[in-house]
């Protein structure tokens, strides 16, 4: 995952922070962070912790959009938490920092060294997270539970060059991500490893075909 404070220094870091005029915010574990970051116009960055983002479907399912780590980027517009079935749980403690937008997009701060490359980090985060919406669309469009499996090993495949597939988190993680039932989910798993199609070992998924690319 990119650092978006990457190459820049303690110093410089501080000093971004505090031209950007952003404010930091602490959550607990288990705290519904949506009352506090649900506003308009704002990027956030999760400093410290671990969170995710939940959407309610019309059925009134939870659907996992998206699982939140340290130097995660997200914001009312890249991850539409201003939607009003839109949830930002926090799995551990956690840190965020929060910008407003039209602060960070002050043309005044283009003069500073810091500013531009921590810009140029912030373009490269969200050029990552468009591929992965759009890997993530990819997924989502098959039909059945294997092929939403193998395209989602295929897509991984592709990323590292590596017959080894590492789950960020666990299995459940992998089926919302997945939109499909745990149960189901493992089921086909079960059949995959069967058919000597992969290897499981807790969290690492081992190809043991070549995957189409």
């Amino acid at each position: 995952m990119i650092d978006p404070f990457e190459g820049l220094t303690s110093l410089q870091k501080s000093k971004l922070i505090n031209s950007l005029e952003s404010h930091i915010y602490k959550f607990n574990k288990n705290d519904e962070m949506i009352p506090t970051l649900k506003d308009k116009n704002i990027i956030c960055i999760l400093l410290e912790g671990h969170a995710e983002i939940i959407n309610t479907n019309y059925l009134g399912e939870e659907v996992l959009n998206e699982e939140l780590f340290e130097n995660s980027v997200f914001g009312t517009d890249i991850s539409n938490i201003d939607d009003i079935e839109c949830q930002i749980k926090a799995l551990d403690d956690c840190s965020v920092l929060i910008i407003d937008y039209n602060k960070l997009i002050n043309i005044k701060n283009i003069e500073h060294a810091y500013y531009n490359t921590f810009i140029f980090n912030l373009l490269q985060i969200l050029n990552s997270k468009l591929r992965n919406t759009n890997n993530r669309i990819q997924i989502l469009t098959k039909k059945n539970i294997r092929d939403k499996l193998l395209a989602f090993f295929e897509i991984e495949y592709r990323k590292s060059r590596s017959r080894n597939v590492y789950l960020p988190s666990n299995f459940k993680h992998l089926a919302d991500y997945l939109s499909i039932n745990r149960s189901a989910m493992f089921r086909e798993l079960k059949a995959l490893k069967e058919e000597n199609f992969i290897k499981i070992d807790g969290k690492k998924i081992t190809l043991l075909y070549t995957p189409n690319i």
